[in-house]
């Protein structure tokens, strides 16, 4: 059974750093792109970042150079590296991992970003 669980939610306050895991049971996460999104309520769930199997990252254009996608495959974890957080960071973030013929997800994990 494949599964995607996220850790390192938290409360932090404006301008301060987290660091997301996701870890993967069942499957490997390099096999596939690996994907963190982020929802916020009433709102559709945006795309923040990507890292290929070979290792290439990608990120939103909003995000770039204070985001941070990574893989240790050890560990069979995806990391995301939030730094500088703005309030408007704050939102529910899950991993995805999505393959030709799968499509899984975390359960997600709250970030809250006081001002």
């Amino acid at each position: 059974q494949v599964r995607l669980v996220e850790f390192g939610g938290d409360l932090v306050q404006s301008g301060g750093s987290l660091r997301l895991s996701c870890v993967g049971s069942g499957i490997f996460l390099s096999e596939s792109p690996m994907n963190w999104y982020r929802q916020t309520p009433g709102k559709e769930r945006e795309l923040v970042a990507t890292i290929t199997p070979g290792g290439n990252t990608n990120y939103v254009e909003s995000l770039k150079g204070r985001f941070t996608i990574s893989r240790d495959d050890r560990d069979n974890t995806v990391y995301l590296q939030m730094d500088s957080l703005k309030p408007e960071d704050a939102a529910v973030y899950y991993c995805n991992l999505k393959g030709d013929t799968y499509d899984y997800w975390g359960q997600g994990t709250l970030v809250t970003v006081s001002s």
